[in-house]
């Protein structure tokens, strides 16, 4: 049985004035961002289930996936992996392993941010879940084993423990299904046997993309670009900088220099996916984002074009 529908679609749970988060289950007396905006998402603690080591099919065996279908796609080694943007949707994290490397897989989908990390401190695999309490609009995870809260797009604990610890973020590519598929044929995929009774051909955020409006409230907005203009967004030394899509050149690569580090930033629009390289050719982490999460974790960004 499906959770009251999935509270109701989550869609009709949101409430138009959040409330401050209660904080029963975690120890906000220490916090790094201000404790009264961190707000109660609508689902309690683990009431989005994280997914931990996953089934997974082959791409022949993915049959449930249309060529346009978004996919976060990661590579570590030699080993590829789908996660489909429709199965986060309903989990926004997954605890995994590639190549033996542990790793923490999360979706933001108010935010439109997925984002991946190594998830490993001092030799030991750390495992998260959804905490339920949102900071920005962003989700804040929570570790299992000291119950810290994460921020996603700060990239670091922001109560608990381990406050002011940072995730060491890792490439990952968001991506058609189809693309993905074609530049990495052996890759394998999420399989839809997740061990939850979810309707994953059910986008529960439908709409939410196409208005202006934000669900919660964030603590920066910057009129340069509309809210939900999508963007992509690097960190290099410490300094932010957002590429707005529309501005790219599709199939061309652009260079730009970021602090004292060359960039090149290739845009495929067919693929509405951008992936960035270093002067050697290295992958380096990049994140597609909606224009108001970016700008509200980074109001001292650079912005392309400007």
């Amino acid at each position: 049985m499906k959770t009251a529908v999935w509270w109701i679609a989550l869609g009709l749970l949101w409430p138009q004035v959040p409330s401050p988060a209660l904080a029963e289950s975690f120890d906000l007396s220490r916090s790094s961002v201000p404790r009264e905006e961190i707000l109660s998402g609508g689902p309690p603690k683990d009431g989005i289930p994280a997914l931990t080591d996953p089934q997974v099919v082959s791409a022949e065996e993915a049959t449930y996936l249309r060529a346009a279908d978004r996919v976060l796609g990661v590579v570590i080694g030699t080993q590829a992996r789908a996660y489909p943007i429709r199965i986060l949707n309903w989990h926004e994290v997954v605890n995994d392993q590639l190549s033996g490397t542990p790793i923490v897989v999360t979706y933001c989908p108010l935010c439109g941010t997925g984002m991946v990390f190594r998830a490993e401190r001092r030799g030991q695999r750390m495992l998260f879940g959804v905490s339920g309490l949102l900071y920005n609009s962003d989700v804040l995870l929570h570790d299992k084993e000291t119950e810290s809260l994460w921020s996603q797009l700060k990239m670091e604990a922001v109560t608990g423990p381990r406050l002011g610890e940072q995730l060491e973020w890792l490439p990952a590519q968001h991506i058609t299904w189809e693309i993905w598929r074609t530049a990495h044929p052996q890759t394998d995929v999420l399989s839809l046997n997740t061990g939850y009774d979810r309707d994953y051909g059910h986008d529960p955020y439908a709409g939410y993309a196409t208005n202006s409006r934000l669900m919660f409230p964030v603590r920066h907005r910057d009129a340069r670009l509309a809210p939900k203009a999508w963007v992509a967004g690097v960190l290099i030394d410490g300094q932010p900088k957002a590429y707005p899509l529309k501005r790219l050149s599709s199939g061309h690569v652009l260079e730009d220099r970021v602090g004292v580090q060359m960039l090149h930033i290739m845009y495929d629009a067919n693929a509405r996916s951008v992936q960035v390289t270093d002067a050697n050719k290295n992958e380096v982490p990049v994140v597609q984002a909606y224009w108001f999460a970016w700008a509200a974790f980074y109001p001292e960004t650079w912005l392309y074009g400007e």
